[in-house]
C-alpha cells in the first residue's frame, strides 16, 4: 500500500511538472491526424519563425517575474524599437538648422532599436528604484508613452520598403535553418547559463524571493532591478525587428493585443 502511494505521488508530480509539454504534445498529434500538412518541415519552421518573437518576449518577461517584478510595457517596446529603427533606415537623421543628412545602416538601425528597447526599460526600472512606483503603475506608464511616441513617430502608418538588407533579419537563413530560430536559440542558452551559472542568476533569484533579506545580505537591489529591465526592454526590442524585418513593415499596432467580443 505504501509502495502504491509513493508510486501515485510520483506520477502525480511529474504530471503536475509536463502537463504543459503533454499538452502541447496531444495538440500536434490531433492537429497532425487532422491534416497531413501540418507536420512538415516547412511548416515546422514556420512555428519556429511564428514563436521566436513571443520567445524573445518570454525570456525578458521571465527575467522580470524572477525578479519579482511584472512588465507591462513590452509590446509597445517593441512597436517603438522596430518602428524607429525602420524610419531612420529610410528616411535617415537630419541634423537640425544644416542641409546635412546622415543615412543609417541596417546594422546601424539594428543598434538603435536595442538601444532605444534598452533605454525604455531602463526608465522603467529608474521609475522603480528611484521614484519607487509599483511595477505595474511604472510599466503601464511606460506603455503608453511608448505607444504614444510610436503613432508620433510614424504618423499613424506603416514605414515600408526597408531593403533585403534588412529583411534578411527576419527572412533570411543561415545554414538551412531561419535567422529568428539561429536569435531564438541563441537567446535561450544565453539566459539559461546566466540564470542558472552566474552570480547575477543567483542574485536575480535571492531579490525574486525576499526583497528585504536580499537587501539585507548586502546584495545591491536597485543595480539588479536596472538590469533585468533594461534587458526585458534590450529584447523586446530584439522582437520588434524581427517582427519589422519579417513584414519588410513597421506596423504602429505591432505587438498590440486585440481582443474581439461578440455580443
Amino acid at each position: 500500500s505504501r509502495l502504491l502511494t509513493m508510486s501515485e505521488t510520483k506520477a502525480t508530480a511529474f504530471f503536475a511538472r509536463f502537463r504543459s509539454l503533454l499538452a502541447l504534445a496531444l495538440m500536434v498529434l490531433a492537429l497532425s491526424l487532422l491534416s497531413d500538412r501540418f507536420l512538415t518541415v516547412d511548416n515546422g519552421w514556420n512555428i519556429l519563425r511564428q514563436i521566436s518573437v513571443n520567445l524573445c518576449l518570454s525570456i525578458g518577461m521571465t527575467l522580470v517575474i524572477l525578479s519579482g517584478g511584472i512588465d507591462l510595457s513590452v509590446g509597445a517596446i517593441l512597436a517603438l524599437s522596430g518602428a524607429l529603427a525602420a524610419g531612420l533606415l529610410k528616411i535617415g537623421i537630419e541634423i537640425p538648422g544644416t542641409d546635412i543628412l546622415l543615412q543609417v545602416t541596417p546594422s546601424g538601425a539594428i543598434l538603435i532599436g536595442l538601444a532605444a528597447g534598452a533605454a525604455a526599460g531602463w526608465i522603467n526600472s529608474f521609475a522603480i528604484t528611484r521614484f519607487k512606483l509599483p511595477p505595474f503603475v511604472a510599466t503601464l506608464g511606460m506603455f503608453s508613452i511608448a505607444r504614444g511616441l510610436t503613432m508620433l513617430w510614424t504618423g499613424g502608418f506603416p514605414i515600408t520598403g526597408l531593403g533585403d538588407a534588412f529583411g534578411r533579419l527576419g527572412t533570411g537563413a543561415f545554414l538551412g535553418m531561419p535567422t529568428p530560430v539561429w536569435i531564438m536559440l541563441a537567446l535561450t542558452g544565453v539566459f539559461i547559463v546566466v540564470t542558472k551559472r552566474t552570480r547575477f542568476g543567483r542574485h536575480l533569484y535571492a531579490v525574486g524571493g525576499n526583497v528585504r533579506a536580499a537587501r539585507l545580505t548586502g546584495l545591491n537591489v536597485s543595480r539588479i532591478t536596472i538590469a533585468v529591465y533594461s534587458l526585458a526592454g534590450a529584447l523586446a526590442g530584439v522582437a520588434g525587428l524581427i517582427v519589422t524585418a519579417r513584414l519588410d513593415s513597421a506596423q504602429p499596432n505591432a505587438g498590440l493585443v486585440k481582443e474581439h467580443r461578440t455580443f
